[in-house]
């Protein structure tokens, strides 16, 4: 259902959109670009969960090459080291455009501990997800959960 050829498709359009919402973002505001490219990331990881979670869930049918891909593309998404997406007055109570709550820039913050939780269930669900359906189903919980965890904490509601 979910070939190579097509993911790596989407993935492509998917850049290529962000390349043009960085262009067109450039007059929005200080923090344009910045709030463009996080949420470019954030993009990433749902389209790729979105595989991996239709799979899981018997919505489509478990192909190993493409979770495995998914998967990997998940990983390399999270290995995207962004500091500066995320500037200290660029969050919803200052700036238009974000949920990104005032929190994350809290000195109490344990953004960083959820950030490194997310990796280790991502790196899980990677060993995982080419495996078996019955293996992608009981890695992918835990990557929900630190995403969870991190949006109850740090993301406004809509």
């Amino acid at each position: 259902m979910f070939s190579k050829a097509r993911i790596s498709v989407a993935a492509a359009a998917l850049v290529a959109m962000t390349g043009v919402g960085f262009a067109a973002s450039h007059s929005q505001g200080e923090f344009a670009r910045e709030i463009k490219a996080r949420q470019a990331q954030m993009t990433l990881y749902a389209f790729n969960l979105g595989i991996l979670g239709a799979m899981a869930k018997g919505e489509a049918e478990y192909d190993a090459e493409a979770a495995a891909l998914a998967a990997n593309n998940l990983a390399a998404a999270k290995s995207i080291w962004m500091p500066t997406a995320w500037p200290a007055g660029s969050d919803n109570a200052s700036v238009e455009g974000t949920r990104a709550l005032p929190a994350i820039w809290a000195a109490d913050s344990d953004i960083g501990a959820k950030s490194q939780a997310m990796g280790e269930a991502v790196a899980a669900l990677q060993a995982a997800a080419g495996t078996d359906l019955e293996a992608l189903r009981g890695a992918i919980g835990p990557v929900g959960a630190s995403c969870g965890a991190c949006h109850k904490s740090f993301r406004a509601e809509e």
